[in-house]
C-alpha cells in the first residue's frame, strides 16, 4: 500500500507530460501549415496533411449557405502559385482537445493578402496521430468580411 503513494503521483505526472507533448505536437502541425502558406511552400504544406485529408469551407452567397469541398492538392497548388509572403493567417488557439490519437482544435483567425485584411472566420481542425506525428485529417472553416475582432479573434 505504501508503494501506491509513490507510484500514483508518478503515473499522473507521466500522463500530464504526454498530454502537454501531444498538445505541442498538434499546435506544431497547425503552425507548420500556416508557415508553409505564408512561405508559398506547397511541399511543406502537404506534409501537414494525412493522405486522405478533407478540406471544406462554409460559404454564403446571395443568402444561400453552401459547403464547398477543396482538395488538398488544389489548396497546395494555389499556395504554390502565390508569391511568398502574400498570404498570412493570424490565428488564436482555442482549446486543444485530445483523446488518444484524435485531436480537435478551434482557431479563430484573420486572413491578410499582401498585408491587407481580407476576411476573418474560424477554422475547425481534426488531426490524427499517425506514428509519432500529428497530421491534419479535416478542416472546415467559415469566412466573412464583417463581425471581425482584433487579430486572431473572430466574433463569437
Amino acid at each position: 500500500m505504501r508503494y501506491l503513494y509513490f507510484i500514483l503521483p508518478g503515473l499522473f505526472a507521466a500522463n500530464t507530460l504526454q498530454a502537454q507533448s501531444d498538445t505541442a505536437g498538434v499546435k506544431q502541425t497547425i503552425d507548420k501549415m500556416f508557415t508553409a502558406m505564408h512561405n508559398s511552400d506547397s511541399v511543406a504544406l502537404r506534409e501537414c496533411f494525412s493522405s486522405n485529408a478533407v478540406f471544406h469551407t462554409i460559404d454564403e452567397h446571395k443568402g444561400n449557405t453552401t459547403v464547398k469541398n477543396v482538395s488538398v492538392e488544389r489548396f497546395s497548388s494555389v499556395i504554390a502559385g502565390t508569391p511568398k509572403g502574400d498570404l498570412e493567417e493570424r490565428i488564436t488557439y482555442g482549446p486543444v482537445q485530445i483523446d488518444d490519437r484524435l485531436a480537435s482544435v478551434w482557431t479563430p483567425y484573420r486572413f491578410y493578402h499582401q498585408g491587407k485584411f481580407h476576411h476573418c472566420g474560424v477554422n475547425s481542425f481534426q488531426l490524427v496521430k499517425l506514428g509519432k506525428e500529428w497530421k491534419i485529417q479535416y478542416i472546415i472553416d467559415t469566412r466573412r468580411k464583417d463581425k471581425c475582432e482584433e487579430d486572431g479573434a473572430a466574433a463569437q
